[in-house]
């Protein structure tokens, strides 16, 4: 069985609905627009198929088309980098320096102090020396030379203001002794005396005081 041939008029009906659909070559297309525009038959038959496919697209919002212009011309005509003004470089060398110093202020904070010196007691030929340093509010006696006391015997040390009584600040039985004291004025007196074990039963020196200095002079 043959499909029957088109006449004329089903063929320019064909014709008009590809058309309208846009489903023909580029050479078809310009010959269909030519014939509307000069074949009132054939425009009608355009009309008419324009008008049945109109329904078709009822159900959809028309979508804008996109505006490409921008992204081409920046792919053909890209602008140059800006270079950095004077404002801005002094912006970003003042942040650096400021960093700089952040991380310097950060590394001097992580290196403890060292406890500050108050004065050094030791014998003429420094055979036995001990060393009194202050930080934080404490007292850091330590023993820098020597050996502490013979058995049965202990060194106390004792601080003694200016006219007034010694006070007891511990004894010296290990090489470092923390006691919590303010920082001794100048003038003030430190000293060591040998006392029985225990330390001194009455509360002020008994044995040889042999270790003697004054806070704030040359030792």
């Amino acid at each position: 069985m043959t499909d029957a041939p088109l006449t004329p008029r089903d063929a320019d009906d064909a014709e008009a609905a590809e058309y309208v659909l846009g489903v023909q070559s580029l050479a078809e297309r310009t010959a269909s627009a030519a014939r509307v525009k000069r074949d009132p038959e054939f425009a009608a038959m355009v009309a008419d198929w324009e008008n049945r496919f109109e329904g078709l697209n009822d159900g959809f919002d028309e979508a804008p088309a996109p505006n490409l212009l921008p992204a081409i011309e920046a792919r053909l005509f890209p602008k140059p980098a800006k270079s950095p003004s004077r404002s801005g470089l002094w912006r970003w060398v003042s942040g650096a320096v400021f960093a700089t110093a952040v991380v310097l202020l950060g590394l001097a904070t992580l290196v403890p102090p060292k406890p500050a010196l108050v004065a050094v007691l030791a014998t003429a030929d420094a055979r036995l020396a001990y060393e009194v340093r202050h930080f934080g509010g404490e007292l850091q006696i330590t023993r820098v030379a020597g050996v502490p006391a013979v058995a049965g015997r202990v060194h106390e040390l004792w601080l003694i203001a200016p006219g007034a009584a010694p006070i007891s600040l511990g004894l010296l039985d290990r090489a470092e002794l923390v006691v919590d004291y303010p920082r001794p004025p100048e003038g003030w007196t430190l000293a060591v005396s040998i006392e029985p074990a225990g330390g001194s039963p009455i509360g002020s020196p008994t044995g040889p005081v042999i270790l003697a200095v004054e806070v704030g002079a040359e030792t």
